[in-house]
């Protein structure tokens, strides 16, 4: 998808966005419970980055947690962004968030962060070498080993064991109350318009963006999650 394809639709989905996925928040939560674990060894003072934050959700859990934490929301869609900001200012932690409306290459800060958090966001972008570019300008923000939390959807879509899981996730969705339409347009879309790749080929392309060791810690139906930490090799 073009990013400004990726923008109007997320632009459509945000007043409704929480609500149409409250009901898969277990997963949410599970992901969050593992992300403040794996992230517990931060400095006390720690500078996160949030890409794609959408309406805020690891935000909101990291800095309830992490009171003396500070963070820049980057979000291409501004609606999703005007959620997250109000959400922010309803749990008490704006004045610890900067909030930048765009894509992460018209982000430019002076600082380097201690981490960074990326859920849902590189499968939109379907040229691998886009997609490892993606990565890199992560790793480029990142203090040295600093560490990448990420999240995507993952399978072998030629495999049988995809199907399994694709019926899952729809019947997931259904039960969800997510309409019809929509999970058959969902259907469609992770075939033709997300990048969804084998864990293993997607740890591959985050490694080649300036990241070693890719564990992947997560993994619920479709989607994975993976903690990575930024190569030597990129260091000024």
């Amino acid at each position: 998808m073009h990013q400004d394809e990726i923008t109007a639709l997320f632009d459509r989905q945000a007043a409704n966005y929480d609500a149409q996925w409250a009901k898969t928040a277990p997963i949410r939560h599970c992901l969050h419970l593992l992300l403040g674990s794996l992230l517990a060894d931060l400095p006390k003072d720690a500078n996160i980055l949030c890409v794609g934050v959408g309406t805020g959700d690891e935000l909101i859990y990291l800095a309830t947690e992490n009171p003396d934490w500070t963070f820049t929301a980057v979000e291409p869609s501004g609606a999703m962004l005007d959620i997250c900001r109000h959400r922010a200012q309803q749990a008490d932690i704006a004045a610890r968030c900067v909030f930048h409306e765009g894509y992460l290459d018209s982000h430019h800060a002076p600082e380097k962060y201690d981490a960074a958090t990326c859920f849902l966001v590189s499968q939109f972008l379907l040229d691998e070498a886009a997609r490892s570019g993606f990565f890199s300008e992560i790793s480029a923000r990142l203090k040295p080993d600093g560490l990448l939390a990420s999240s995507d959807l993952a399978s072998d879509i030629a495999s049988p064991e995809y199907e399994v899981l694709l019926q899952a996730w729809m019947q997931m969705m259904s039960a969800a109350a997510v309409p019809a339409d929509a999970i058959e347009r969902m259907r469609k879309a992770y075939t033709n318009d997300v990048g969804v790749l084998p864990a293993g080929k997607i740890a591959s392309i985050i490694k080649s963006g300036g990241f070693e060791l890719p564990v992947q810690f997560f993994q619920a139906g479709l989607i994975h999650g993976w903690l990575s930490k930024r190569a030597g090799r990129h260091e000024a």
